[in-house]
């Protein structure tokens, strides 16, 4: 990385995250690795007061880890400079494209100098991301670790055809077996994760909501309850699917189907991490049907059916 610059508010290294929770990981990440280094870093995001981020950055830093838009608006405020980096990373650059980000992107490549190395992080190589490389990059060298779209050996994936008014009732039920103790529970919409965290809370199971309407520290806060098992149940919008990485995650339950089948890839990822075990259940509604299909296709498989016993739908629920 080398020696931090002498000009102010400048950085060596620049990393992109496409979300706040992220940032903070890989920055965590970067004080562990980096503890004996005696490097000078820091994270800058939304969400919260960014005082403290200008502060941290009068003096300059070796590594800047930074989320796009308050990135760009301290850029604007003239509190960052980008003129020094010399190594740029995007990690997560296919999910930068998914929430809008690329703009920014684009705006914060034309400040950096030319002559720098930069690496992109992308578990999915869409046609964007690829011709963004091309613009962003010098006859760049593709590293594939894996098969695009296949997900791990060790996780189970097992399936249930359940309708939408029943799939409240139905994870309640797979939460009597006690082998599920840290479980992320996914939803398609932030109201749905409230709605499916209130429910489970009523039932005595302790659960933590986790989606962009919630402010920076709560969603911290009930990271940090899931990660330290004090929450048994996170349940998240796809916010979290991408980079969160905590251990001993034992369930993923896709209680909707995500409407962008590689998004399926990435839910599921956060079991079986760091060569454990893992399954995931999905819940798929007559409505999700399509979903699902997309979602074989990009596998290869076709996941496990089983059977429930639920009651038969209420007029309520019908209506």
């Amino acid at each position: 990385v080398g020696a931090v610059p002498s000009g102010q508010r400048q950085a060596r290294s620049l990393i992109l995250a496409p979300t706040r929770e992220l940032a903070v990981q890989i920055e965590q990440a970067l004080r562990s690795y980096g503890r004996h280094l005696n490097l000078r870093m820091t994270v800058i995001l939304g969400g919260v007061n960014q005082s403290g981020q200008v502060r941290a950055m009068a003096r300059g830093v070796d590594i800047l880890v930074a989320t796009p838009g308050r990135l760009m608006d301290l850029v604007q405020q003239k509190h960052v400079r980008l003129d020094a980096v010399s190594v740029f990373v995007v990690d997560e650059a296919d999910r930068m494209l998914d929430m809008g980000f690329i703009r920014d992107v684009r705006k914060l490549v034309a400040l950096l100098p030319k002559n720098r190395q930069s690496m992109l992080f992308s578990a999915t190589m869409p046609d964007d991301i690829a011709r963004l490389s091309g613009e962003m990059m010098r006859d760049p060298a593709r590293i594939e670790v894996a098969p695009q779209g296949r997900t791990a050996d060790r996780i189970t994936q097992k399936l249930y055809h359940v309708p939408m008014p029943q799939k409240r009732f139905l994870l309640s039920k797979l939460l009597e077996d006690v082998a599920m103790n840290r479980v992320i529970v996914f939803t398609r919409t932030k109201h749905g994760a409230n709605r499916v965290a209130q429910h489970l809370e009523k039932q005595g199971i302790v659960a933590e909501a986790i989606h962009g309407n919630k402010s920076q520290n709560a969603r911290q806060r009930a990271l940090d309850m899931f990660r330290q098992g004090k929450a048994r149940v996170l349940v998240a919008t796809d916010i979290a699917a991408r980079g969160i990485d905590i251990d001993d995650v034992s369930h993923v339950v896709n209680f909707e189907l995500p409407n962008e089948p590689e998004s399926y890839v990435h839910r599921i990822g956060r079991t079986a991490r760091a060569g454990g075990q893992g399954i995931a259940i999905s819940f798929c509604d007559a409505s999700e049907r399509a979903y699902l299909r997309d979602i074989e296709r990009l596998i290869r498989n076709k996941i496990e059916v089983l059977p429930h016993d639920l009651p038969e739908l209420t007029a309520e629920q019908i209506k």
